[in-house]
């Protein structure tokens, strides 16, 4: 709820999708994962990014971080201003979630 995903090339099921993802401001994104290894470009907005056994970082607008395939992780947009991030899937489009917070 109050995420919202265009698909900019390809088919979601399939591999090699281009995803635009845009999350309000304020808005947390529940631990989960993915089968397949995502490569992000953060568009607009500032989002905290914390993948299980790293240290938290913070993307601003332009920045560009991989996620590797069936890592854990979560997300904050921080601030008022909504985050849309561009995300290149290598593999199907999948979100698997995840219990308990992130270490």
């Amino acid at each position: 709820a109050g995420c919202q995903i265009t698909v900019l090339h390809g088919d979601p099921a399939q591999p090699n999708a281009d995803v635009f993802l845009r999350v309000p401001g304020g808005y947390v994104i529940p631990p989960h994962s993915h089968t397949s290894g995502e490569r992000m470009v953060l568009v607009s907005g500032e989002l905290n990014v914390h993948y299980q056994g790293a240290e938290p970082v913070t993307l601003s607008t332009g920045e560009y971080a991989y996620g590797p395939p069936a890592l854990p992780h979560d997300a904050t947009c921080a601030g008022a201003e909504p985050c849309t991030l561009f995300i290149a899937f290598v593999g199907p489009v999948d979100a698997i979630a995840h219990e308990g917070a992130i270490e």
